[in-house]
């Protein structure tokens, strides 16, 4: 027929390629590598990280090596990060205790993420009287005055705890068990809000109609979409137990003092201020790149792990 087209012709036309199928952890990491501050944080962390585990078996000096005739020494060869007034080698022991540090921070931030969600999301999915009583007790709990009250528990409990468990890990199990209770109440209003808005979605509703149960709804549906404020929360609180088990170990409450944590190692230095600086430098100097990386990788996370977010 004069206006019909060849069969041969229509087969032999090339197939347009198919587009490359991207998934979302690809997607994930694409934006997360576009965020240079997240990528420079994640780096120092890594460092650090690698400084803490490895760094020891490197590094051999014994951290409770006395040497009186190197005491306050600065920085050398021999001694990279100098000395205290024992003659302790310093690198020795801020590489022991940023095990200790770096290990009640991720502790505490575990413990704090885990609880937050639980009562965040019972509260967000129960509504009524169970979102009443829960919002209550978070409330309660924001109204507390944390560091007075995380003075007083370890101070009661320190002792008889320790007597069970060893003075090391006893007093690791109620620093990350007082700073992670006190620190679960953002993460838990976060995951409510996000609750209530993602639970009236289409998409819930549609998951809803097609009769999925309220669990599926909540693992599947609700809780992935507001992953990216409970990550950016649990970064924050990494941040905030390093910096609150400083504190106590700063004022004297927190591991015993043959454990050189960081903040140890500031309240030991802090009467050396003025002759032996370095003592207080490089301690606190880990504390403050650990948290700022921290803080910069849970900024990237958040981009990369929002899917409303279009890059």
């Amino acid at each position: 027929m004069a206006g019909s087209i060849p069969a041969s012709a229509t087969a032999s036309a090339p197939a347009a390629p198919a587009a490359p199928r991207i998934g979302p952890w690809t997607e994930a990491w694409r934006r997360f590598r576009k965020h240079r501050l997240a990528v420079a944080g994640a780096a120092i962390l890594l460092v650090l990280v690698l400084g803490v585990l490895v760094g020891p078996l490197l590094w051999t000096l014994p951290i409770d090596e006395i040497d009186f005739t190197a005491r306050l020494s600065p920085p050398s060869w021999e001694h990279p990060f100098g000395t205290d007034d024992l003659g302790q080698d310093l690198l020795a022991r801020i590489l022991y205790g940023g095990r200790i540090s770096l290990a009640v921070g991720f502790a505490a931030m575990a413990v704090a993420v885990v609880v937050g969600v639980l009562v965040g999301a019972l509260a967000g999915m129960a509504g009524g009287t169970v979102d009443a009583a829960l919002m209550w007790l978070t409330d309660l709990f924001l109204s507390l005055p944390q560091l007075p009250l995380l003075l007083l528990v370890i101070y009661l409990f320190r002792s008889s705890l320790s007597a069970v468990v060893g003075p090391e890990l006893g007093i690791f199990i109620l620093v990350v068990a007082v700073i992670g209770g006190f620190r679960w109440m953002p993460v838990a209003r976060l995951v409510r809000a996000q609750f209530f808005s993602l639970r009236e979605k289409e998409f819930v509703e549609a998951a809803r109609a097609l009769g999925a149960s309220r669990t599926r709804l909540v693992l599947r549906h609700i809780l992935p979409n507001a992953l990216g404020p409970v990550i950016v929360a649990g970064t924050i609180d990494i941040a905030a137990a390093i910096i609150a088990e400083s504190t106590l170990s700063f004022l004297g409450l927190g591991f015993p003092p043959d454990i050189p944590t960081w903040g140890r190692l500031l309240f030991d230095a802090k009467d050396n201020l003025d002759f032996a600086p370095h003592w207080a430098i490089f301690p606190g100097l880990a504390i403050f790149l650990t948290v700022v990386s921290i803080n910069f990788v849970g900024d990237g996370l958040r981009d990369a792990l929002d899917p409303r977010r279009v890059q």
